[in-house]
């Protein structure tokens, strides 16, 4: 006889007599299994039910903080540059631009152009924001300092 024979009689012989009835009990077994499946099946499909309702809280949270921009051809935008990682510095501005859109495509992309170089290309709306203004009026104040060692040197 093989090894592997000998070695489960002789679990089998060591076993007891409550053992032996529940092993060969296959009803009993097929019914305790069913249960075990049909408990299974239920704890999927409730975790199923929680995932869809998970993400329709989360995509009704995240779809009322899209706001609603509404671009004409012609309108100056400034774009948000959000690759800025190379160059971290504290006054470097995130927008760039002004650029003018020429064209407004469905579901928020922008085409635009920079007007200088005439470029243009593709954006999404919620990357852009309208340009106010033009110049910004630069206020700068000269204050000329007396050194006091040259005015003792001097006199």
């Amino acid at each position: 006889m093989d090894v592997v024979c000998l070695e489960a009689e002789r679990k089998f012989s060591l076993a007891t007599p409550v053992e032996k009835a529940l092993n060969f009990d296959m009803k009993a077994a097929g019914e305790k299994r069913k249960l075990q499946l049909h408990k299974l099946e239920e704890m999927h499909l409730h975790a199923c039910e929680s995932s869809k309702f998970y993400k329709s809280k989360v995509k009704s949270y995240h779809d009322r903080k899209i706001v609603q921009r509404n671009f004409q051809p012609g309108q100056q935008v400034l774009l948000f540059n959000s690759r800025l990682r190379l160059f971290l510095r504290k006054l470097k501005s995130k927008w760039s631009g002004p650029f003018v859109i020429k064209s407004v495509k469905h579901y928020g992309a922008v085409e635009f152009e920079e007007p200088n170089s005439g470029r243009s290309w593709m954006v999404n709306g919620q990357r852009i924001t309208p340009y106010l203004g033009g110049e910004v009026e630069k206020l700068t104040i000269v204050i000329h300092l007396n050194d006091p060692r040259l005015s003792e040197v001097s006199s």
